[in-house]
């Protein structure tokens, strides 16, 4: 097959230094540009006309989904995949109906991610493993007849799940991103998505105001 031309999107720098190291060792495939926001893709996308486009969802000023309409106006032959450490499946939804041909994580391992990357020049949807579930329970749901109300949570925590409950923990405690990190085992780019989802459920805006509806709830 001829060379995929690629244009690689994420805020962190090492990260695409290093993904373009490690797609450079597959013959297949051409890293031709990168970007670290929203703007800089789309310009480059005009500039380069990628085969394809690997964008991470969470980028400064504007998210990678919600920059999906102009890079698919910008390149309209382009790929689009999402590469991302967002396991929320209204993030892989959003994508999907926005017009990603597919939702892949950072975890994946660099010959899956060529091969989703020459599965999609080929015309299919590629979706990682650990998200295929989410997205046949999605289409489920939307399928299903309308069903009751649901009842009102007796506690705003009920929406967390555990691991976002610890997340909250580390919250009232005071903890920044990096010592949550730490203390749960996980990247800090990771704890930082959880965060924006606990506020997001919690529908509040800021960590003071997570705290205090964790100590009105005794989740201390």
């Amino acid at each position: 097959m001829p060379t995929v031309r690629i244009l690689v999107v994420d805020d962190h720098t090492l990260f695409r230094r290093g993904l373009t190291a490690l797609l450079a060792r597959d013959p297949r495939i051409e890293v031709v540009g990168d970007a670290a926001d929203a703007g800089e893709a789309l310009r480059r996308a005009r500039e380069l006309a990628p085969d394809v486009i690997l964008l991470d969802n969470h980028l400064p000023g504007v998210n990678g989904v919600d920059a999906l309409p102009g890079l698919r106006e910008a390149a309209p032959a382009a790929r689009i995949l999402m590469l991302t450490v967002s396991e929320d499946a209204q993030d892989l939804a959003a994508a999907l109906r926005g017009g990603a041909c597919g939702y892949l994580l950072k975890t994946i391992e660099g010959d899956a991610l060529v091969a989703a990357i020459v599965r999609a020049m080929r015309g299919e949807s590629v979706v990682a493993e650990e998200m295929t579930g989410k997205l046949v329970a999605a289409y489920r749901d939307a399928a299903a007849p309308p069903a009751a109300p649901p009842s009102v949570p007796t506690s705003p925590l009920e929406q967390l799940s555990p691991r976002e409950q610890d997340i909250l923990r580390g919250i009232a405690r005071g903890a920044s991103n990096k010592e949550i990190g730490r203390d749960l085992g996980i990247a800090e780019t990771t704890v930082k998505i959880h965060v924006q989802h606990v506020l997001r459920k919690l529908d509040v805006s800021s960590r003071v105001q997570a705290a205090v509806i964790a100590s009105e709830h005794g989740l201390l």
